[in-house]
């Protein structure tokens, strides 16, 4: 399948799980010898450099976020059309609706959609997913507990519908003693049990709940550390001062450096309402970090309960502070072993090359169905 061509259409290019995965995808179709193209319905904010300076083209349709725009239709069409791939992959719930309708106008020899989420959008996107589901070849989903939810509400029937998990570059997360001792000199941590949470303030990440929960917690020299930005950022950060946790809690904003984060983490922290696959849990696995995370879509899929960490319910801050505490309360061999058992587990699901080697099979099959 080498010298074949794919065309990636994406939301935006910036750092949400979601995009860093299609990032990942696009790099290592290229490293197989695919020519790449990403495009990007709004501006990108960030890792543009970083595909163009390997090779992948970077395009952009102009759109404002959130807002329609008929005109991006055309401009896909022209862009699909000087560049003749033989597959366009969409990614998240308005690059899938568009790349399905611009179908209409375009060839497109094979069309996959992606869906990143249990939850893309209300119950109008669910419907679009439905009523054009057959202007695609196939819709997969991140996690095996997506795919029952989309198969539930009738977002397309079962043979039209697959679960393809996230693939993680197991190279960039490791346990790194060095970085640790760096990364924790350099954020004032001394001696404290440090967590880490790292993801958008959004509506998804429930981070009031983290809060709450981390306010409760028995040790007193706990920091916890969040990285990311969002529209509820400035919402948290109240609740932060109204809790009384200004002095153990750093707001680090966006980084570039979350597998230096992960090594000077004690423990990983996730406390979503609901989640697609988060390619977050799998990094912090990866670099041997034990976790607490919420049961919700796909995070039972990563963390393996009391074995790599602890699952509670979603909304529940006294059960999230629980298990923060018995975590905490355990020994660094049996934290150690949890982080080892984990990285076990996600090499072993989620490399990246076998991941890629499930989408080359997927391409190839709806090729070959087409002939």
């Amino acid at each position: 399948m080498k010298n074949d061509s794919i065309l990636f259409l994406v939301n935006v290019l910036g750092f949400g799980g979601a995009e860093l995965q299609v990032v990942q995808l696009a790099l290592g179709m290229r490293r197989r010898g695919w020519e790449v193209t990403v495009v990007s319905l709004v501006p990108p904010v960030g890792l543009v450099e970083e595909l163009r300076h390997k090779d992948v083209e970077v395009l952009c349709l102009d759109m404002r976020k959130g807002v329609p725009n008929p005109f991006a239709i055309v401009k896909l069409r022209r862009i699909i059309a000087s560049r003749m791939p033989r597959v366009v992959h969409s990614h998240i719930a308005q690059a899938n609706l568009l790349a399905r309708i611009t179908r209409l106008l375009a060839r497109m020899p094979v069309l996959v959609c992606t869906a990143h989420s249990m939850i893309e959008g209300g119950r109008l996107l669910e419907l679009g997913y439905r009523y054009t589901d057959r202007l695609g070849d196939l819709t997969t989903i991140v996690s095996q507990a997506a795919f029952e939810r989309y198969l539930r509400i009738g977002a397309a029937p079962a043979h039209r519908l697959r679960f393809v998990p996230n693939g993680l570059d197991l190279a960039r997360f490791v346990p790194d003693e060095a970085a640790r001792l760096r990364a924790r000199r350099e954020l004032g941590l001394g001696g404290k049990f440090v967590w880490l949470a790292a993801g958008r303030f959004t509506e998804a990440k429930d981070y009031p709940n983290l809060l709450r929960a981390f306010a409760a917690v028995a040790r007193a020299d706990a920091t916890l550390l969040i990285a990311g930005r969002g529209p509820l950022k400035d919402e948290v950060q109240a609740l932060s001062g109204s809790l009384g946790l200004d002095d153990r809690l750093q707001f680090l904003g966006l980084r570039h450096d979350v597998p230096d984060l992960m090594n000077a983490a004690d423990a990983y922290v996730m406390s979503s309402a609901w989640e697609g696959m988060p390619l977050v849990l799998q990094e912090a696995s990866a670099t041997g970090l034990p976790i607490v995370a919420t049961d919700v879509g796909g995070n039972r899929e990563v963390v393996v309960n009391d074995v790599s960490g602890l699952l509670v319910p979603a909304k529940d801050p006294a059960a999230l502070a629980e298990a923060m505490d018995r975590v905490m309360a355990m020994s660094g061999q049996r934290r150690r072993e949890m982080g080892l058992a984990g990285r076990e587990y996600v090499s072993s699901q989620f490399e990246i090359e076998h991941v890629l080697d499930l989408w080359e099979g997927i391409y190839e099959e709806l090729t070959h169905s087409k002939l």
